[in-house]
């Protein structure tokens, strides 16, 4: 993995979305010899080029762009006027509370994989890197045509296995432990939550690809069990994302780095698809009122939401990712 990537050390950085990864986080992890990532999957196009050249201002090294192959969990047409006014409704306690608008509906919700993919091929970065699921053969070719090594996410074995057959070159084994969203693709999210070290070693053992572990890994410790099981490498996200570099607010830090995040839990409360998270009255006041849509139409809705808690550092209505490896946590310099 490392002589594929150019790395000197073989630690890639989990990538974030929603304002989590920032250039100077991928640029530090990058110049350390490890791989820097950025979570692209909620941009558009035009975004997703200009993070790419502000990346190549930043660092000489390889870095990756990540995206969500599968980025609709209900077809536009289905989320309808009347639907969507309905879940407003349900949420406007929330917008009332943080005293923000809701959004209107939009013309439409998210950009579609393929044009989200056009934009990376565009630049190309290094590392092409995506979750939830297995890009076109048509898309996987002209990356490989490019030269640009492709890492895919796999939760499961049989998902490892698909991920090989499709000739990915590296395949991250993400177990159970890790923070943020879940990247199943063959079964449900709940019924896809194989521990990482099982899900590590079995992988080894089925697939030709080099093998990256993900999950409950945080320090030195367990970069060399993750070795110790077969892996060539590990991917590392919330130890990055508590850093000085990283776009998570100080108060999310905080947790990371205290005791705040001694405790995690898997929802669907702030996206509709399952991820780690710290426990908050958000997640509890909208699993209660069933306050939640499929993706990413919730995560539309919450948007004024999220930023506005963000803006005013509060703690209770924001989400805040987390692995179960946080108590581990000691470093606020990326490098």
């Amino acid at each position: 993995m490392s002589r594929l990537l150019a790395l000197d050390r073989p630690i890639v950085q989990g990538p974030f979305g929603g304002g989590l990864s920032s250039v100077a986080l991928t640029a530090a992890v990058s110049d350390a010899g490890g791989l820097g990532s950025f979570g692209v999957h909620h941009l558009d196009p035009d975004a997703i080029r200009a993070i790419g050249h502000a990346l190549y201002a930043a660092t000489r090294r390889s870095f990756a762009l990540n995206l969500w192959v599968s980025n609709h969990d209900l077809a536009e047409s289905e989320m309808t006027p009347d639907r969507f006014e309905a879940a407003v409704r349900r949420l406007e306690p929330l917008y009332d509370a943080l005293d923000v608008a809701a959004p209107p509906y939009p013309e439409r919700f998210a950009a579609s994989f393929e044009e989200q993919a056009a934009a990376i091929l565009e630049l190309p970065p290094a590392a092409f890197s995506f979750v939830f699921g297995v890009p076109d053969e048509r898309v996987l070719d002209a990356f490989r045509d490019a030269g640009v090594v492709t890492l895919g996410t796999a939760t499961t074995a049989d998902e490892a296995v698909a991920l090989d057959e499709a000739g990915i070159d590296v395949i991250v084994a993400s177990g159970a432990e890790a923070g943020g969203h879940r990247g199943a693709f063959l079964a449900s999210a709940e019924d896809s939550l194989v521990g990482t070290l099982p899900l590590v070693r079995i992988a080894v053992q089925e697939v030709q690809a080099p093998v990256i572990a993900a999950g409950g890994i945080a320090d030195a410790r367990g970069i060399v069990a993750a070795l110790a099981l077969g892996a060539e490498g590990v991917q590392i996200g919330t130890a990055f994302l508590a850093t000085d570099e990283s776009g998570a607010t100080a108060e999310h830090k905080d947790a990371l780095l205290g005791d705040g995040a001694r405790q995690t839990m898997l929802t669907r409360a702030f996206s509709g698809r399952l991820a780690r998270g710290i426990p908050n009255e958000l997640v509890e006041r909208l699993t209660a009122d069933k306050a939640i849509e499929p993706y990413p139409y919730q995560t539309y809705l919450l948007k004024p939401v999220l930023e506005a808690a963000r803006a005013q550092r509060r703690t209770d209505v924001v989400a805040m990712w987390s692995g179960q490896a946080a108590p581990l946590l000691e470093h606020r310099s990326a490098a």
